[in-house]
């Protein structure tokens, strides 16, 4: 059976990344529909653990240990076999996620937080990351206005945070060229849908 396609979606807070890849999901057959941290049991309980709004004392290289052992699991417990089986697997953040947030604007060195992640995932990249750039004023007021959305641990961080996630990403944007493009999020929700459906397709095209 021929391997399925690792398709992950980033970007900063609110940029709209969970809404587009539900969109994708009803698009596209034989896809599975994922997220980091989680997906699965053992990760969706790290995950309570790292966004409770409770664990302010938590430090930065504890918050990416527990990134890398949720996105462990999740992967040999879910997005392996789900590509073993061929299927197209769309995942809400992966690695570049942990090199943006706790790498960049944690301070802790995208190389640092690069070497944990490497003993984590063994090699085992997408295929395909779609980037979806917003400024982070703009992401976090839709953060506010969008009251069913949960409020975690990271939409608490200030301002200039959410500038240095963007600023990473546009570090791994250059980096990782091959596999990631960028989406202006900024756009309606349809034209960023359209956008994004088109990119794939193109790309599932070239596999």
């Amino acid at each position: 059976m021929r391997r399925g396609i690792f398709i992950t979606f980033e970007g900063p807070d609110g940029a709209g990344k969970s809404t587009i890849i539900s969109m994708v999901a009803r698009q596209l057959k034989n896809a599975l529909l994922t997220r980091e941290p989680g997906g699965i049991d053992i990760a969706e309980q790290i995950r309570r653990v790292i966004l409770d709004r409770e664990n302010t004392a938590m430090d930065p290289r504890t918050e990416a240990l527990l990134y890398a052992a949720a996105r462990r699991q999740h992967l040999v417990e879910r997005v392996k076999p789900a590509l073993e089986e061929g299927k197209i697997v769309l995942c809400d953040r992966f690695v570049d996620s942990s090199l943006a947030y706790q790498g960049y604007a944690r301070g802790l060195g995208i190389e640092e937080v690069w070497t944990i992640n490497q003993f984590a995932i063994e090699q085992m990249m997408p295929d395909i990351t779609i980037y979806f750039d917003i400024e982070p004023e703009i992401g976090l007021k839709r953060i506010n206005q969008n009251k069913g959305r949960e409020i975690n641990r990271l939409d608490l961080e200030d301002l200039e945070f959410h500038q240095k996630v963007r600023e990473g990403y546009h570090i791994l944007l250059e980096r990782f060229s091959n596999r990631m493009v960028k989406i202006n999020a900024s756009e309606s929700i349809e034209e960023v849908f359209q956008k994004t459906l088109q990119m794939i397709e193109k790309r599932l095209a070239e596999k």
